[in-house]
């Protein structure tokens, strides 16, 4: 119990320091930002309780709001994933599977169903994330390019990061 929170503690400080130090600092055509950081929100195990979900993915947000200067931004939409993740799981998952796999990795549940995953979860935070930071539906496909094109390129990074990082 206390290795896995040690184990998620890291997480949650490598991927806000990965987010914060890097990837903030790329943009790619003046449209592309990666937002590596929701990697924490994608690996918590399928058990956190509700509450739990929503104050880490809040905090989270925070953590990246005060550290780029956003009030907000990032915490709504972090905020917004944890509220629908439970939701997508039950959409793209039967219960026996939830039941009897402890936590969302390639290992576990196979590429094409994190491949899947993480691409519905990324997509809704940066849909959210885009535009809230817009505040207005004029410009929309403008802003939706940017939301598919960053989506694109936050996905393969979570991706490669199970092959990366979380291999056996």
């Amino acid at each position: 119990m206390v290795i896995n929170l040690l184990k998620y503690a890291l997480v949650f400080v490598v991927s806000v320091l990965l987010q914060v130090l890097i990837f903030n600092n790329v943009l790619i055509a003046r449209m592309i930002s990666p937002f590596f950081y929701i990697l924490f929100i994608v690996l918590l195990p399928f058990d956190t309780p509700r509450a739990m979900l929503l104050f880490l993915a809040f905090s989270l947000g925070l953590t990246v709001d005060v550290f780029t200067n956003t009030p907000g931004v990032h915490a709504s939409a972090c905020l917004f994933t944890g509220f629908i993740r439970p939701g997508v799981l039950q959409l793209i998952s039967s219960r026996e599977t939830l039941e009897s796999v402890t936590a969302p990795r390639v290992e576990n549940m196979g590429f094409q169903w994190f491949a899947g995953y993480v691409t519905f979860l990324v997509l809704i935070h940066h849909f959210f994330l885009f535009f809230i930071e817009a505040f207005t539906f004029q410009g929309f496909p403008f802003t939706l390019l940017r939301v598919i094109l960053s989506s694109v390129l936050s996905v393969v990074l979570i991706v490669l990061s199970q092959f990366i990082i979380f291999r056996k």
